[in-house]
């Protein structure tokens, strides 16, 4: 289900990072948990990131998919879209306040544009009105588990036309495949981490053989629970033993004994 509505050209890459936008151009609203949709989009740790053959497989298979000499990887950042991947385009992020992708991200369904030059949300905008002359957007909007809209995948031409419904589904298809392929980076990472974590605790650790303290790679003495809390997050709670309970609450131990 879909709701409806650059080019392989070096000499366009500059308009498309500082386009002159039109004051009278709709600009997007921000969705409702915009903040927790940004700090969602950073914790993938993606942005400014290096190209990765994943990601470029997804956009040149949407681009053939749908017939259109652009596809991009969008992600809407606070101010920005930046693209992770593309296909005939040389720009790497373009402003806010023109993306398209930004429309796209305020619905859990595609964005479909067949003529951009038709629709008021876009009519004016300056990547319509200017070079690249963008007429047909469809986006389908990358939705991470907790609900967030990080972005888009989504194709792009420069003349009016459709695309079919096997088509979009495929390209939401594609989509979902995006936010895998992000999760799955993610989880490596944090797998990474661990077991790092883990290594380092595995290492002879020093240890005041008087106060039984341990010290860190900065030389800072802590107590042991504290020294695996600030290691591995590891929250601890305290009781005593049945050991230490006979050797230091005699009485107690005693009077639990015959309760039970």
């Amino acid at each position: 289900m879909y709701s409806t509505g650059l080019l392989n050209d070096p000499s366009l890459s500059a308009s498309l990072r500082t386009p002159v936008v039109d004051p009278h151009m709709e600009r997007a609203a921000k969705p409702l948990l915009e903040s927790e949709r940004i700090a969602a989009l950073r914790a993938f740790e993606v942005l400014d990131t290096a190209p990765e053959p994943a990601y470029d497989d997804i956009v040149a298979i949407a681009a053939e998919l749908c017939d259109t000499p652009i596809a991009l990887i969008s992600l809407v950042d606070d101010d920005r879209q930046w693209f992770k991947a593309k296909v005939g385009l040389d720009a790497t992020q373009t402003s806010r306040d023109v993306a398209f992708c930004a429309h796209a991200i305020l619905d859990d369904c595609a964005l479909v544009i067949p003529d951009a030059t038709l629709d008021p949300r876009f009519a004016d905008n300056p990547l319509v009105t200017e070079e690249p002359h963008v007429r047909f957007y469809a986006g389908a909007p990358l939705v991470e588990a907790n609900g967030h809209a990080l972005g888009t995948l989504c194709v792009i031409d420069q003349k009016p036309r459709t695309v079919s419904s096997s088509a979009m589904r495929a390209l939401e298809a594609l989509g979902r495949r995006v936010v895998a392929e992000l999760e799955l980076k993610r989880t490596a990472a944090q797998l990474s981490d661990a077991l790092e974590r883990a290594r380092l605790l595995g290492e002879l650790l020093p240890m005041c053989s008087w106060c039984r303290r341990i010290r860190d790679d900065q030389q800072y003495w802590h107590r042991v629970e504290a020294y695996f809390e600030k290691q591995t997050g590891t929250e601890f709670t305290h009781c005593i033993c049945s050991d230490c309970m006979v050797k230091h609450y005699p009485g107690a131990a005693s009077e639990q004994g015959n309760n039970s």
